[in-house]
């Protein structure tokens, strides 16, 4: 569960009476997408040939940028976590967070869904090393775009607890 009860506005786009920009909207799920990229690998070492979670990545880039409708990316997203829950560790949290990031055009919310899962499978995958989610939780933070920066940070220290802690400094 990575969705608060009650919805912050800033995270809820203009159109639905919110404060959240189509501009802000797109790089959050640009932002997820490459989350979701980074941990990629540990579920590719697995399932070589299971596409779907490259795909919803893709999809969220396409969404970013116009090119697919958010119904395509939200399917896509769907697919990732189908491809997730056969899998146990780094490779099934690997593909959630695909899919999660393949959301963000449908609640941009999902955005930390796809960097929760991404440090969950860091640490999934270097269980003797208690900095790995720190680590890759930094490597996040290091790619925000200044216009969604402080409202991100300010969302990992509100929905941390909901997140599995994952942005927190502890492991």
């Amino acid at each position: 569960m990575i969705l608060p009860e009650v919805r912050d506005t800033r995270m809820v786009t203009v159109r639905r009476g919110g404060f959240l920009t189509d501009t802000d909207h797109r790089l959050l799920a640009l932002w997820a997408a490459e989350c979701a990229d980074h941990v990629l690998f540990l579920f590719e070492r697995e399932r070589l040939y299971d596409a779907r979670p490259r795909d919803a990545i893709a999809a969220a880039r396409a969404w970013a940028d116009g090119r697919q409708p958010m119904m395509q990316a939200r399917a896509a997203g769907g697919h990732a976590m189908g491809a997730a829950r056969p899998l146990g560790g780094a490779a099934r949290f690997a593909a959630y967070s695909a899919g999660q990031a393949a959301c963000v055009g449908h609640v941009a919310e999902h955005d930390l869904g796809a960097a929760a899962y991404a440090i969950k499978a860091v640490r999934s995958a270097n269980p003797h090393d208690p900095d790995a989610g720190t680590l890759e939780r930094d490597w996040q933070r290091n790619k925000l775009s200044e216009p969604i920066r402080e409202l991100v940070l300010e969302d990992q220290a509100r929905r941390n607890d909901i997140c599995w802690r994952a942005f927190s400094d502890e492991p």
